[in-house]
């Protein structure tokens, strides 16, 4: 079943495993987020295994970041993940962090740009995604 999502929102809580030494988060920890937004995305669309399908593999081939302000210890976080692009072998997003609640009173900590492409799992090469995938991401993009 695919559900309708022009914008995916994951709330994560923020550990002592995820800070440094001064109680900030450490800036590559952003990336995890992210990876765990762009899957569980995946996972709302249907696709349960979203690195491996049949012989192919996502991978991250282009990702930017520009970092506003730092979360810290404890605080409530969410990540979102909006499709901007999709072809037969990428897809494309933008992904944002912030703190607080989704709406009124959230900050922008983290802004992203993610490429990711779908290549063969033995060769890895570039490789077209399924046509059923290719037209549910497509359908995504607003």
């Amino acid at each position: 079943m695919i559900k309708d999502v022009a914008e995916f929102s994951l709330p994560i809580r923020i550990y002592v495993e995820d800070t440094d030494a001064g109680g900030i988060v450490f800036y590559a920890n952003y990336l995890k987020f992210m990876e765990r937004a762009r899957t569980e995305l995946m996972r709302s669309l249907g696709f349960d295994k979203p690195a491996l399908f049949d012989g192919m593999q996502f991978v991250v081939y282009e990702v930017g970041l520009k970092y506003h302000s730092p979360a810290v210890l404890d605080d409530q976080i969410f990540v979102t993940a909006r499709l901007n692009k999709a072809t037969r072998a990428t897809f494309e997003m933008t992904q944002q962090v912030f703190r607080g609640t989704s709406g009124e009173g959230r900050e922008l900590l983290v802004e992203g740009s993610v490429k990711v492409a779908c290549i063969d799992a033995h060769s890895k090469r570039p490789k077209g995604m399924p046509k059923m995938m290719f037209e549910t991401l497509k359908s995504q993009i607003g």
